[in-house]
């Protein structure tokens, strides 16, 4: 072992070992020297006199030059260039040499054992005191390893399936991968170095500028979805954070997406619009009013949805002449203009027009060019003008086809800024126009079914006789929504002794059977009930023994009064009224100081039709002149929205507080004060308020 102070010493050592006291210049030097063979920094003097090129041990190093191998001349330099990038970096050099001015190139070295080196050479040429240039200094930096690094990101980038490009502080490219060059539709050629508000001027003024210029100023990344007009016609999904060299842009096409995302919301929607049109059209119609809020409410429903304007046309229903009856525009400026040709273009499009045609046809008609097609055929003055306002592109005309009759159409318009409907569209518009059609004409066949059924029942309802000695009110009004023929009835007629018979009745069910056995009812009971004789519970029995006998399926509740008068209680102002209920409600009883009566108490006892051998009862009052009886169908007290209990009371206190009313009014009054708003069921009345003597 060699201790320390029996090491030789090094050459300007002192005694003891230690080196002697560096200069500052000297420190400074060394510093410096050990930072450029750190940082691969070679330098070279090219004497453009005597063509002498030195470089120092770096750069021969870089080079792969050893001792004594390079020529010192710049074809030596020229040897080891790569062929590719030769001329290029032999025509800066030469730039420099007759500017004096900067040179800068970045090349390939290839060594000697096939190894590439990277480059970067930078240098100076100086001139004499006349200007001409003498020599060229420089230095060679090793890039090799930040080549290495930006090619392994270049090739990531390369194999990216996400577009990328960076921008540098001007918004030139500098850097375009692969599949920006796909989605973008250009060449990396074409945009390296190209600013990207000139390549792409749409870009200006939309979210593209805002986020990439909103980016650079606060440093802070952005991200958003943004649409890019044609020729790209496309929706991107960017990303842009800001760097120090400038903005780095991923982004995807994400047109298919946003594609699949607006046909799911678009199918939703025309779904909704199924949805609302049903509700619209189950709507009370059946007169000409009624169809049009319906038809008109369906209009605006439509719109957007299926077009940016709509019209409705409707058969009058009697000499089969159209009119349009509703429309909407989505645009409410333009409202006025659409209801204006609504009003006109009937009585101006030619006999072939294409709603004139789907009218006709029962087809589906598609216009592609409207303004081609119908403009033409539009007179000079207010419809062309409106049309022109309108400004549509293309049209759908639907008929609204029901079994088998045409009673309508609906028309659809697009403009410009929108695509002529596709197949889901039409499909959707088709549904649309079937629905309304058949709640049409199920409405128009629900009205004329209700006016016959009304018809058959007041036929079979005759009016009152009017004796001297009581006023007799009858009414019948059927339910607001039923169609059927109803079981409700009523009679009133006057016996050979002058006693005065009031009948009241509902027969279960609501179809033609259960008028059919109304009629049957109402006429046996007249029958059994004339000859006077016979008290109300025995006219129920018999009534009962006959609907057994005559095997009638038939079930009725039924009440039967009869107002009788001795000479005595006429002298005494009085009157009997004697009454059977079989099941009914309760008749009602308005004495002359206002007070009501519930005659029975609660319903009465077994209805008709279910045991012949029932056992039927009569009850009497004695009441003074003046009073009202009032008979009366479960109609009037009872419904989904109304219990039995709580409609009699309100008929009760209804009665007493309307008792002042003429006979006639009381009975109106009354309909209107328990269902305002529409009767469920229907509804038989029949009253009779008794002369004072």
């Amino acid at each position: 072992m060699i201790l320390p102070e029996q090491r030789p010493r090094s050459p300007g050592t002192a005694p003891d070992g230690r080196l002697p006291a560096l200069t500052d210049a000297e420190v400074s030097r060394l510093r410096v020297e050990l930072a450029i063979d750190a940082a691969g920094i070679g330098s070279f003097d090219w004497d453009l006199l005597t063509g002498e090129l030195n470089w120092d041990d770096q750069l021969l190093a870089i080079f792969g030059y050893g001792p004594g191998e390079f020529g010192g001349t710049i074809e030596a330099f020229a040897a080891r260039l790569h062929p590719e990038d030769r001329a290029r970096t032999m025509q800066a050099l030469q730039d420099a040499v007759d500017t004096c001015g900067e040179y800068s190139a970045e090349f390939r070295v290839v060594l000697p054992s096939g190894e590439l080196r990277w480059v970067q050479g930078r240098g100076r040429a100086l001139a004499d005191d006349r200007g001409a240039p003498v020599r060229l200094l420089g230095a060679g930096i090793d890039m090799t390893r930040v080549r290495g690094d930006d090619a392994r990101v270049a090739r990531v980038l390369e194999t990216m399936r996400s577009a990328f490009f960076a921008l540098d502080p001007d918004w030139r490219f500098t850097y375009v991968n692969a599949e920006a060059e796909r989605v973008l539709r250009r060449s990396r050629e074409e945009m390296l170095g190209g600013v990207v508000w000139e390549l792409f001027p749409a870009a200006v003024g939309t979210d593209f500028e805002v986020h990439y210029r909103g980016a650079v100023e606060t440093g802070q990344e952005r991200v958003f979805e943004a649409h890019y007009p044609p020729p790209l016609d496309a929706w991107y999904e960017v990303r842009a954070w800001p760097g120090p060299d400038g903005l780095s842009v991923y982004f995807l096409d994400v047109t298919e997406r946003r594609g699949a995302e607006q046909r799911a919301r678009d199918s939703a929607a025309r779904l909704a619009l199924l949805a609302e049109v049903s509700a619209l059209m189950s709507a009370s119609l059946g007169s000409a009013a009624a169809e049009e809020a319906a038809l008109q409410r369906v209009a605006e429903a439509v719109v957007p949805v299926l077009g940016d304007w709509v019209i409705m046309t409707l058969s009058n229903g009697q000499d089969g002449r159209m009119l349009d009856v509703a429309g909407w525009h989505r645009d409410p400026a333009l409202r006025p203009a659409a209801a204006t040709y609504a009003s006109l273009r009937l009585a101006s499009v030619p006999p072939d027009a294409p709603v004139l045609r789907a009218l006709e046809s029962g087809q589906l008609l598609t216009v592609p060019d409207v303004r081609a097609v119908i403009r033409p055929t539009l007179p000079e003055g207010e419809v062309r003008e409106a049309f022109d306002a309108l400004a549509p592109r293309s049209a759908v005309t639907l008929p609204l086809l029901a079994r088998g009759r045409t009673l309508g159409a609906l028309s659809l318009y697009r403009g410009d800024d929108r695509p002529a409907a596709d197949a889901d569209e039409v499909a959707a518009a088709r549904e649309v126009a079937d629905r309304v059609a058949l709640a049409l004409d199920n409405a128009r066949l629900f009205d004329q079914q209700r006016r016959l059924a009304e018809a058959l029942q007041r036929s079979m309802l005759t009016a009152p006789p009017q004796p001297d000695d009581a006023e007799i009110v009858v009414r019948y009004q059927p339910a607001v929504q039923a169609a059927q023929v109803g079981g409700d009835w009523y009679d009133a007629f006057l016996q050979p002794d002058g006693a005065t018979v009031l009948v009241i009745g509902d027969v279960v069910g609501h179809d033609t059977e259960a008028a059919a056995a109304m009629g049957q009812l109402r006429g046996m009971l007249r029958g059994i009930a004339y000859r006077g004789d016979v008290p109300p519970a025995a006219v129920l029995g018999e009534l009962d023994a006959a609907v057994d006998a005559l095997g009638m399926p038939t079930m009725a509740t039924a009440v039967v009064a009869r107002v009788e008068q001795t000479p005595e209680q006429r002298a005494a102002g009085l009157t009997t009224l004697r009454w059977s209920n079989a099941g009914h409600p309760a008749p009602l009883l308005l004495t002359p100081e206002g007070a009501v009566q519930t005659l029975g108490g609660g319903r009465g006892e077994l209805m008709l039709g279910v045991d012949p051998d029932a056992r039927r009862t009569s009850s009497a009052v004695e009441v003074r002149r003046g009073s009202t009886l009032l008979l009366y169908t479960d109609g009037l007290v009872e419904g989904r929205d109304l219990l039995l209990d709580d409609g009699t009371d309100r008929l009760r206190t209804a009665l007493a507080e309307l008792a002042d009313l003429p006979l006639e009014r009381l009975c109106d009054a009354l309909v209107t004060r328990l269902r305002p708003e529409g009767l469920q069921d229907d509804v038989a009345l029949v009253a009779i308020r008794l002369h004072p003597h």
